[in-house]
């Protein structure tokens, strides 16, 4: 049986022939701006009635709705893809500035639009979401209400936007393109090579810790020569948001990002709770890895160090081979979905420089296809990562006949479904060990990911809630950052470590996304939360694979406390479910410390 090779390059001329320079591009972009001027001037001329009848025309804009963010989702999804295959896409960059604008002006288009929605009675309201055309959008739109009635007018959410194109996004750019020209040297076998951040990340997985350690003091450095410009763009940043949020009267930074990821406060507190009582056997392990590395205490290059002697290699067509083979055990559609992404040449995997550092999934609606972008090295860590870009990928293609309005997941359940995909693997890794060597060192790299979900997220949480707290009180220097971060990273990891990155506040791109505050705490809500669904998925095999697209269908269309009680049966607000997840996180240190004692 002939193997088909996939292709390491993904394939965008699909959508756009010409990269940047497309004219069919250009035109998209023409054609976006006029959906958005037309919803805009419709909205603008509807004349909300408190009555029933309105229902037409809410119908009419909820389709144009629809149609322009299509348009927009489509070309952003595009020029995300062309800024990350190339940092120094300049053209790219010029198209990025074009539909930030066009976003603002949509958004200022719906808070007119929401705000509108604010003006029916409760009972009128009701009324119009039991009608067939508008009852399986009731969540969606009920909640735009709701936040609607808890901002400022629209001609002040609207001034907020248009401010936020230059006040705002344009840091979160500038973010980009200062990290787009930093440069890592790098000596190996008597060669210097110069590396993106990308690339340089990849050096932290190497066998020899002499490369690591030498890598890690030139990324301190790299991140230090830009810390003023960063820590000039993180403080503008926060800022810009923290007085968007005092004219609205939000006192606490977390009621947006708690409301975007649909959450409530208890079922965070209970969360970081249970984590937080349960660092011991974590930090057991770190110390058990520090005595196989043979080192007193890890440093923070030593994290994602193999504690094999030799680096494990596995080719790009072999890890894909490993994914669909496993993702076959869970159920076919998902195996089906990954097998069109590889074949169909959805996935940017090649190692190369220029790229940007990093992975992600971005979905491309008006093409109903996906694109994966991540730079494969060949080590065990890229196939997670390639595992959990697909299963960001499985999560939109499991909702693609949904409303549009209803595929809008949250960053938390959007977390859930990748970090599924990578459990299958992991797992998949470890059973299929050869060896009790072999074994170990799997475990260790499943391990890894519970040491990052529960130690390094939590940090960042740490870190990003205290800066808050005192950015409220002025501009928090570079020292300060370096200081707070060290601080949150010496808790999180209880003390474990010798040498932390102090810096890694200026290396993190999830500290400038605009679009999401707080992009930290969803990553290990997912983790758990899959952890629970992958037990489920184990006790009732393939047959479960229907129920989990239910409840992938459900994400964007209740509170996760509500798809937690349906799909699962359990509550997210007490420690119960919380702690049944992180004490499978524990089976696995307890395994890898029985197969190392003595080593």
């Amino acid at each position: 049986m002939t193997t088909k090779t996939y292709s390491t390059v993904w394939d965008l001329d699909v959508f756009f022939n010409g990269g940047s320079s497309s004219e069919a591009f250009a035109e998209h972009l023409k054609i976006t701006e006029e959906e958005i001027k037309d919803f805009t001037l419709q909205v603008h001329k509807w004349e909300t009635t408190n009555s029933i009848s309105d229902k037409s025309a809410l119908i009419r804009l909820i389709d144009r709705f629809q149609a322009a963010t299509k348009k927009l989702r489509e070309a952003g999804a595009f020029v995300s893809c062309l800024q990350a295959q190339n940092t120094g896409d300049k053209k790219a960059s010029e198209h990025r500035a074009a539909i930030t604008q066009l976003s603002a002006s949509f958004q200022t288009a719906l808070t007119e639009f929401d705000e509108k929605l604010t003006s029916y009675d409760s009972s009128i309201w009701e009324d119009m979401l039991k009608s067939e055309e508008l009852s399986e959008l009731a969540f969606v739109l009920t909640e735009r209400r709701q936040t609607a009635a808890e901002k400022l007018s629209k001609e002040e959410e609207s001034l907020i936007n248009a401010l936020g194109v230059d006040g705002y996004h344009s840091w979160g750019q500038f973010y980009d393109l200062v990290v787009g020209k930093i440069k890592i040297p790098s000596h190996e076998n008597g060669e210097e090579t110069i590396l993106s951040v990308g690339q340089a990340a990849n050096k932290f997985s190497s066998p020899d810790r002499e490369v690591r350690k030498d890598m890690f003091e030139k990324w301190e450095n790299a991140w230090k020569e830009q810390s003023e410009y960063l820590s000039r763009v993180i403080n503008h940043l926060s800022g810009f948001r923290l007085n968007v949020y005092k004219q609205r009267g939000w006192d606490d930074v977390l009621k947006e990002p708690l409301a975007i990821n649909r959450m409530s406060q208890e079922t965070l507190d209970a969360m970081w709770d249970v984590i937080s009582k349960n660092k011991q056997p974590l930090v057991q392990f770190l110390n058990r890895k520090a005595k196989l590395l043979g080192v007193e205490k890890l440093s923070w290059y030593d994290l994602d160090a193999p504690i094999n002697k030799t680096e494990s290699k596995v080719s790009y067509q072999e890890g894909a081979e490993f994914i669909l083979e496993n993702f076959s055990k869970f159920g076919e559609e998902m195996t089906s979905f990954a097998k069109m992404a590889f074949e169909d040449k959805w996935i940017e995997a090649e190692d190369r420089p220029g790229k940007s550092p990093g992975g992600f999934h971005t979905y491309f609606p008006e093409s109903s296809q996906s694109r994966i972008f991540m730079t494969y090295s060949g080590t065990p860590s890229n196939i997670s990562t390639l595992a959990h870009e697909l299963g960001h990928g499985f999560h939109t293609y499991a909702m693609r006949d949904l409303h549009l309005l209803n595929r809008n997941y949250a960053m938390n359940v959007a977390e859930t479904a990748s970090t599924l995909a990578e459990m299958i693997v992991a797992d998949a890794s470890v059973k299929s060990a050869q060896s009790e060597e072999e074994k170990i060192a799997l475990l260790e790299d499943k391990i890894q990911r519970t040491v990052a979900l529960l130690m390094n997220i939590h940090a960042r949480f740490l870190f990003e809630t205290r800066f808050y707290s005192e950015r409220k009180n002025g501009s928090v220097s570079t020292e300060r950052l370096n200081h707070l971060m060290e601080e949150a990273q010496k808790e999180a990891y209880g003390h474990a470590l010798e040498e932390y990155h102090p810096s890694f506040w200026a290396s993190k791109l999830h500290f400038y996304i605009t679009g999401v505050p707080f992009y930290n705490f969803p990553y290990t809500f997912g983790y758990l939360f899959s952890l629970g669904i992958y037990a489920r998925a184990i006790e009732e095999g393939k047959d479960y694979e229907q129920k989990y697209i239910a409840l992938l269908k459900d994400t964007a269309s209740m509170k996760v406390e509500e798809l937690a009680q349906k799909h699962l049966n359990v509550d997210l607000t007490r420690h119960e479910f919380w702690e049944k997840a992180v004490q499978l996180c524990i089976d696995d240190i307890e395994e890898f410390l029985a197969l190392t004692e003595g080593k």
